[in-house]
């Protein structure tokens, strides 16, 4: 049994993830009890020191812990739990003074070099996702026309890593004086460290000021956009120095930190030359495998349970990239409590500012929904100097409709355009353009497809079983889905059809012998949105009405699908169904689909899996309806498939009202207090 003294320690959360129990509180008022076989410390804290000396006097031994180098999303003295921990028994990795359980792991190089090949992915992950120990942090902005860079890192004052890795106050005189001398006509870049950013400590430069050569970094800004701009990196211990090494940047070290000794770094210390004789020379592959891959632990973000490196790292840049995507001061006027209540989990993150009131209050970006949010509001944000950040509801989306108020699993977030205007282009329109897959992207995107395809989802997933009535056996079967008339992906794409009652008779005209199956819109069948036709009109065209029916099962049981630009062409085209379009939808224009118009900006002919990939995982926003953060389009379909199927409410109206009503009550609660 492990024995904690630190309260610190036993209120990290999912503690056991990182070492396995069972645990026990321990007092340093009370003797040891029997039975604990190691007491834990963090680190060389001082905090460390009794517990340690206490574990000694009982003959016990002493684990020393310590943060993972990938730790967090946010910082963790602003209370960021974190993702990975090292577990040490002999010493701490930052201790020079005697071999750690690391230094022992980067010699064993008989058990690192099979993790070479996932050393060298994870690493470039590591420097092309601009990772480091805590991910907060916005990208540097460069100064292109600076000329030669030299960065010389800052460290808090005090960090035990300084004095185990035998270095004081002065190695940082000494390393910034050298910078200086070996680059006078380079400018010094000088990274102060995130938490003296953020007020919690000091720094060994807290005297320093900018002069003709040297420029404080005094902003947090992620290690590897700024490492992109510099020729050169000097250290004292920071684990900076040895992300410069994953960025393939010469580092200068001036005490003694882990990844020094090794034939990697220029070593300034005294003891350079014992510390190498120690540690001999080894590849950096080694160091990686050794330190991120054997020497730490890590635990899902998600469940808490122990994982990899490599979950916690598509985690993390999933998480980064969306809060990168939506920092400033968002301003979202003019919207319903019901649109406010879906946009705030969507916009909103631990750095950013969210206004939803119709006045500006020093916003960077405007954020409207859809195009008609923004042909309301965009003299304003003209106004104002103000970009306009276009969203609408994603591609799978709820069980339940938008109009019933169900709230949405995935929305998108566009700053070019939006996916359904074929009239300009998109951030859709531009990743499909430029879509290049790699291997793991196509396999990924496969995979999707099939469990869409197994778990039968569509956006909305309502309806319930449907067959092909009899008289349509031997017949070629054309399934129409119907569509909201009035809705902005009509007004904006279809050009000579654009409502349900042409496109029906066209289909019809074109297709005499066909047996045509006619879908109408959800929204239309429960009475919230127009574009019914009249039951004789449609009885010219149509042979049959899938009137309350799932689209999935239709699409199935059909042989073409012909649509104006609804979503059901694309979910046609997961199910290998030949699409005809009669408008521009996204998914129109690729050589995937048969189209009535061309769209000259659309330049690529595409394979099914580029479409997936981008309209369904690079280009949507999910968000975990109970967490409250992003997610996985895969979780997204786990969760769905989970659900129950919504419901059609075109027959009990008023419970429909009062469901929306108690779903109002609930936004209101969400947006004022939530």
């Amino acid at each position: 049994m492990l024995g904690i003294f630190s309260g610190g320690i036993w209120r990290i959360p999912f503690r056991e993830s990182f070492i396995p129990g069972p645990h026990q509180k321990l007092s340093s008022q009370r003797p040891i009890p029997p039975g604990i076989d190691a007491v834990a410390v963090w680190g060389y804290r001082p905090s460390a020191h009794k517990p340690a000396l206490l574990a000694e006097a009982a003959g016990l031994p002493v684990v020393r812990l310590e943060d993972g180098f990938i730790r967090s999303l946010g910082l963790g003295v602003n209370g960021c739990a974190p993702l990975s921990m090292v577990v040490d028994d002999r010493s701490m990795y930052y201790d020079a003074s005697t071999p750690s359980a690391l230094e022992s792991l980067i010699q064993d190089t008989a058990s690192n070099a099979p993790l070479f090949d996932d050393a060298r992915q994870l690493m470039a992950d590591i420097v092309r996702y601009d990772l480091s120990k805590y991910n907060q942090a916005a990208p540097w902005v460069a100064d292109d026309a600076a000329g030669k860079q030299i960065l010389v890192v800052d460290q808090t004052a005090g960090d035990v890593s300084v004095s185990k890795g035998n270095a004081d106050a002065s190695s940082f005189d000494a390393m910034l004086e050298t910078a200086r001398q070996e680059h006078p006509d380079a400018r010094i870049l000088v990274k102060v460290h995130p938490d003296v950013l953020c007020g919690k400590k000091a720094g060994y430069f807290a005297s320093l000021r900018n002069d003709a050569q040297i420029q404080l970094v005094a902003r947090d800004v992620s290690p590897q956009s700024l490492l992109r701009h510099v020729d050169k990196v000097y250290v004292v211990t920071s684990q900076y120095g040895f992300e410069a090494l994953l960025a393939g940047k010469p580092v200068v070290c001036f005490g003694q930190p882990w990844y020094a000794g090794w034939g990697l770094t220029d070593d300034r210390h005294a003891g350079a030359a014992a510390l190498a004789a120690r540690r001999q020379p080894a590849p950096l592959e080694s160091l990686f495998a050794a330190a991120y891959l054997r020497y730490t632990r890590y635990r899902c973000p998600v469940s808490g349970a122990p994982t990899d490196l490599r979950t916690v790292i598509d985690w993390l840049v999933l998480q980064r990239r969306h809060n990168l995507a939506r920092s400033g001061h968002l301003w979202a006027p003019g919207l319903s409590l019901w649109k406010c209540s879906v946009l705030k989990p969507f916009l909103k993150t631990a750095e950013n500012q969210l206004t939803f009131s119709k006045r500006d209050k020093g916003a960077t970006a405007m954020v409207v929904w859809g195009t008609r949010g923004e042909e309301k509001w965009q003299a304003q944000a003209a106004q104002k100097s103000l970009p306009v950040w276009r969203m609408e509801d994603g591609y799978i989306r709820s069980s339940g409709l938008g109009s019933d108020l169900m709230a949405p699993l995935s929305l998108v977030l566009d700053k070019t355009g939006i996916y359904y205007d074929a009239r300009r282009p998109s951030d859709l329109e531009n990743l499909l353009n430029a879509s290049a897959l790699n291997p793991a992207q196509t396999e990924r995107a496969q995979a999707l497809r099939h469990s869409l395809v197994a778990h039968k989802l569509s956006k909305y997933n309502l309806g319930g079983a449907w067959q092909l009535p009899a008289d349509a056996a031997g017949k070629r079967v054309l399934l129409v889905p119907g569509q909201v008339e009035d809705d902005a992906s009509i007004i904006t794409g279809t050009l000579s059809i654009n409502t349900n009652r042409d496109l029906l008779r066209t289909v019809r005209e074109r297709n005499p012998a066909a047996f045509i199956v006619y879908k109408p819109h959800p929204d239309v069948v429960v009475g919230n949105r127009k574009g019914d036709i009249a039951p004789h009109e449609q009885a010219l065209w149509a042979d049959c009405e899938a009137r309350d029916a799932d689209i999935i099962q239709c699409i199935q049981l059909a042989d073409e699908v012909h649509t104006m630009t609804s979503l059901s062409g694309f979910e046609a085209l997961l199910h290998g169904k030949p699409v005809y379009c009669y408008g521009m939808p996204f998914y129109a224009g690729w050589g995937l689909t048969h189209d009535e118009h061309t769209l000259t900006r659309r330049t690529r002919q595409l394979r099914l899996e580029d479409l997936i990939y981008q309209a369904l995982i690079a280009y949507p926003t999910y968000i975990h309806p109970v967490r409250q953060e992003p997610m996985t389009v895969e979780e997204a379909v786990t969760l769905l498939s989970n659900m129950p199927r919504g419901e059609m409410r075109a027959e009990n109206k008023k419970l429909s009202r009062l469901s929306r009503q108690i779903r109002k009550a609930k936004m209101f609660y969400q947006v004022k207090f939530g």
